[in-house]
């Protein structure tokens, strides 16, 4: 792979439009513009940047995967035309990133989490593990970004603050589209994310669309999700604090019927649309929620499920959702709590009788995906 020049651009009010880097926070200070093209090295420019810089792929495909190491440094594609597949040759032990099986990775430490990275505006694909990985960030930003077909996740983080996933698309990865946790290779309780938003997304043909694992404070809304095994799983145990706090609203959710096999934590999957297990506080509200059959212990439209490890669904309430044609139920509570609140849904069929509503959803409640 050849060096890449390093064309430093200033970044102009009129570069920075041309660019779509409007939608940056404020507190972001402008920097310059390091471009690259295809086959030019990604991660040389992402050495030589400084907070405040962005790396900018021009089209073309680049085989490479590539670590983000600063804070305040934006990674931005030519949308679909930019493309990040593996390397051919085998991974340097020296570069983690690509050892992992990750295409990207945005890896602070807990003394100094990564602060105001952007990926934006490319497609991330067939790697082994994850499209996008970050641990240990704070304010990260995925917007518009295509992440197909790797073997793990597409868009994942974890150990992280008020991150932003917007307007991307995750398709056909080995498990779930984007997965959000307090910490993958440990057993807590549920940290808080200060306000993460998974918004506007299309998640379809995962085998979950979107996992919210032991976390709390998370947005999850308009967002349109379909053609997996299962579509939302909000996941907790007996650890405390409990996952909770979690707003899942104004998202479509239809036709999760692929078909998953068992695995050690989870029974086959097909035919679920939101399910929550040991969870606290989840409002899930104003949802169109369509189509899911199946005949897993996890079937149906919106269903509560005691955990892996038996814990139980807690203070939940599920309101004016739009249910239909879901099966065998469009709401189940297969839980023995009495704290769980259901009222205004419309529906037909529940588990147990009598959980649907009689009165009709104002327009409102509609499809999500991108806004």
């Amino acid at each position: 792979m050849t060096k890449p020049h390093l064309r430093v651009l200033a970044l102009s009010a009129a570069t920075s439009a041309v660019l779509g880097l409007a939608w940056a926070p404020p507190a972001h200070a402008a920097g310059t513009v390091l471009r690259v093209d295809a086959g030019e090295s990604v991660q040389r420019a992402l050495d030589a940047a400084r907070p405040g810089d962005t790396v900018y792929l021009g089209p073309g495909t680049y085989r490479e995967s590539i670590q983000v190491k600063k804070s305040g440094v934006t990674v931005r594609g030519a949308g679909d035309r930019t493309v990040l597949l593996p390397a051919t040759t085998k991974a340097r032990k020296a570069d983690a990133c690509a050892a992992a099986g990750n295409g990207i990775c945005v890896e602070g430490t807990a003394a100094h989490p990564l602060q105001g990275v952007r990926i934006s505006d490319l497609t991330v694909r067939g790697f082994k593990e994850n499209g996008v990985w970050a641990s240990r960030t704070d304010q990260l930003v995925v917007h518009h970004v295509t992440a197909e077909k790797n073997g793990t996740w597409g868009i994942a983080q974890e150990r992280s603050t008020r991150g932003r996933f917007v307007n991307n698309t995750a398709r056909a990865n080995g498990d779930a589209g984007i997965f959000l946790a307090n910490a993958v290779t440990t057993e807590a309780g549920a940290t808080d994310t200060d306000g993460t938003l998974v918004r506007g997304n299309d998640l379809v043909g995962n085998r979950i669309g979107l996992t919210v694992r032991r976390l709390r404070e998370v947005m999850v809304e308009a967002n349109d999700v379909t053609a997996n095994c299962a579509g939302v799983f909000v996941v907790g145990d007996e650890n405390k604090p409990r996952v909770g706090d979690v707003t899942i609203r104004l998202n479509h959710v239809h036709h999760n019927n692929k078909y998953c096999a068992a695995t050690a934590r989870l029974p086959f999957l097909q035919g679920s649309g939101i399910v929550l297990t040991g969870a606290e506080k989840v409002h899930v509200v104003r949802n169109t929620v369509e189509d899911n059959k199946g005949a897993s212990p996890m079937s149906g439209g919106i269903v509560l499920f005691k955990s892996l490890v038996g814990a139980l669904n807690q203070n939940n309430t599920i309101e004016d959702n739009a249910l239909k044609d879901n099966g065998p139920a469009d709401l189940a509570d297969r839980d023995t709590a009495k704290t769980n609140t259901f009222r205004g849904n419309t529906c037909g069929t529940s588990e147990p009788a009598a959980l649907c509503g009689n009165r009709t959803l104002p327009a409102a409640a509609h499809p999500g995906g991108r806004r």
